[in-house]
């Protein structure tokens, strides 16, 4: 008759091992690898201000406004200093000239007066403009830079993982099983006889 076979299984136990640095630990153990930013440790900071807020930097860039706080406190800024100026200029250009001569009631007068109406709504107009270009250039700088930052990040983890892994796999432990297979000559044999057998009949 034939002889048993046996069969013969190894097995890889990865040791349990934990590395760690000021921003993020990796935990290896025979489950898999897991990796996570040290809470409150800058890159766990950035992680979570880019997925809060990315969203309404994302609406920024594409939809400028003046009400954000940035804006709102610039174009007040410069409406001011604007308004001061326009004040100066009717004073020193217009009014101050054209009272030496008398000629505060004519056509002359209402002509510089709408002109230099004209003028400070333009200024105003134009500064509006490259305020919003500004906005979204400032909020396009933003984005680039933060998700720079969480890039790095993701790649910290990533070489943290690789490095408990490797860490793990040299300290792990191989065990072999042995077990009888089932692929007897007898048992592999005797039905193909049966069946000859059989036929013969």
């Amino acid at each position: 008759m034939g002889k048993k076979s046996t069969k013969t299984t190894a097995q890889t136990v990865y040791g349990n091992t934990t590395t760690s640095n000021p921003y993020s630990t990796a935990t290896t153990n025979n489950q898999g690898t897991t990796a996570n930013f040290v809470k409150g440790s800058a890159f766990d900071t950035i992680y979570n201000v880019v997925n809060k807020n990315i969203n309404s930097l994302l609406d920024e860039y594409l939809n400028p406004t003046l009400d954000s706080t940035v804006n709102k406190s610039k174009l007040n800024s410069y409406t001011n200093s604007l308004n001061q100026q326009t004040v100066n200029n009717l004073e020193n250009s217009i009014i101050n000239p054209l009272s030496r001569r008398n000629m505060l009631r004519s056509s002359q007068a209402t002509d510089l007066y709408k002109n230099l109406s004209n003028q400070a709504t333009d200024s105003l107009s134009n500064y509006i403009s490259t305020l919003l270009s500004e906005s979204q250039d400032n909020s396009a700088k933003v984005i680039n830079n933060l998700l720079a930052a969480y890039l790095s990040g993701y790649n910290l983890l990533a070489n943290m993982q690789n490095q408990s892994l490797q860490t793990s796999s040299g300290n792990s432990t191989k065990t072999n099983t042995t077990g009888s297979g089932s692929n007897d000559l007898t048992s592999t044999m005797l039905p193909i006889m049966l069946q000859t057998m059989a036929r013969g009949l």
